[in-house]
């Protein structure tokens, strides 16, 4: 099916990540159901490949796509293959512009390079036993004690946690 908003660069793209899908991926999927965590291996060959933060500047190793019809491509293509498990949007969508939006100079150089290369995966706590996932009602607080922050509450259903090197908490 050719959908008009698509372009040609677009369906290039769609293939190079299908084809990354039925080669990396397809091929993992069962053994990765009956262990409950994909591989870090194929964060790693995503991030070789570019599909991870797409949309990230250049001078940290992205591809600066800044067009989201390649993050549709992606999570259309894991539909497509019943992928469930590989949070590769919930990465680059949800939790990478967390860091490229609000983190500071240092934060970016050190952590954007390692987040697109697949070495440091993301994850998000947002939902609270008591307010689910409405962050209206969420009750964890971050309290500055200087050099650092303590973080106060509780956070259940982890998202992308087992495999999480950074979490964005909500």
């Amino acid at each position: 099916m050719h959908r008009i908003h698509f372009e040609t660069e677009h369906n290039l793209f769609r293939e190079s990540f299908r084809a990354f899908l039925q080669k990396e991926v397809v091929p993992h999927q069962d053994a990765w159901e009956e262990a409950g965590v994909v591989s870090r291996e194929v964060w790693l060959k995503a991030g070789e490949m570019g599909f991870l933060l797409p949309w990230a500047d250049e001078e940290y190793g992205g591809s600066g796509l800044k067009d989201f019809r390649y993050e549709q491509i992606m999570c259309e293509e894991l539909a497509n293959i019943n992928e469930a498990g590989f949070m590769l949007p919930l990465h680059s969508a949800l939790c990478g512009p967390y860091i490229a939006d609000y983190g500071n100079a240092e934060q970016k150089a050190r952590f954007l390079p390692a987040i697109i290369r697949g070495e440091c995966i993301l994850a998000v706590a947002m939902t609270e036993p008591s307010a689910g996932s409405d962050l209206a009602g969420m009750r964890t607080t971050a309290v500055d004690k200087g050099d650092h922050y303590e973080i106060n509450g509780s956070k259940v259903f982890i998202s992308n946690g087992l495999l999480a090197d950074l979490v964005i908490c909500d």
